[in-house]
Parts: C-alpha cells; structure tokens; sequence
C-alpha cells in the first residue's frame, strides 16, 4: 500500500471543482480545497507505485483547471492520527 498527499496548483477559480472532481477518482480518499500556495490537497492510497503514477498521470493531469502537482509520499510507519483537536476556545 503506497499513501501520499499530492498538492495540486489549479487555475484561478477551479478549485472547488478540481476537489468535488477528484472525490469520484478511485484511489482518492480525501481531496480538500485549501489557501495557501496549493489550491488543493488530495490524500491518495493505492496499491502500488505504479498505480499512483496512474493515478497522478492519467487522472490528475487531464482534471480541466489542474497546472501542477507535487507528491509527497507518506514514510510507512510514521503515520499519526490525533482525533482530537482542541478547537480555539479551549486553549
């Protein structure tokens, strides 16, 4: 099992959609329009490495509105889930 985060550029004002888009992609567990200097961030689980080139390079790439992605592939092993996040007012 291969999980990595890509982070994808879109053009101005495609975001939500490239994000609503990629919810339908298999592989895709997560897509979220984000602020900052990517415009979404995907969380992806596939089988292998092949697949996630697949995924990234026939899927991805042809969603209309994408420019550019980077992949960050998870280091197995290191994976940490906090389910609870204090919320502002608790601090």
């Amino acid at each position: 099992m291969v999980d990595a985060y890509i982070l994808i550029q879109v053009r101005c004002g495609a975001a939500q959609q490239v994000a609503a888009e990629l919810a339908d992609v298999r592989g895709v567990v997560e897509a979220h329009a984000v602020m900052g200097p990517y415009d979404v961030i995907a969380f992806v689980r596939v089988a292998d490495a092949d697949e996630m080139g697949d995924l990234i390079m026939d899927h991805m790439h042809n969603l209309p509105g994408v420019s550019r992605t980077l992949t960050c592939s998870v280091i197995p092993s290191t994976t940490s889930l906090n389910s609870t996040i204090p919320s502002s007012t608790e601090q």
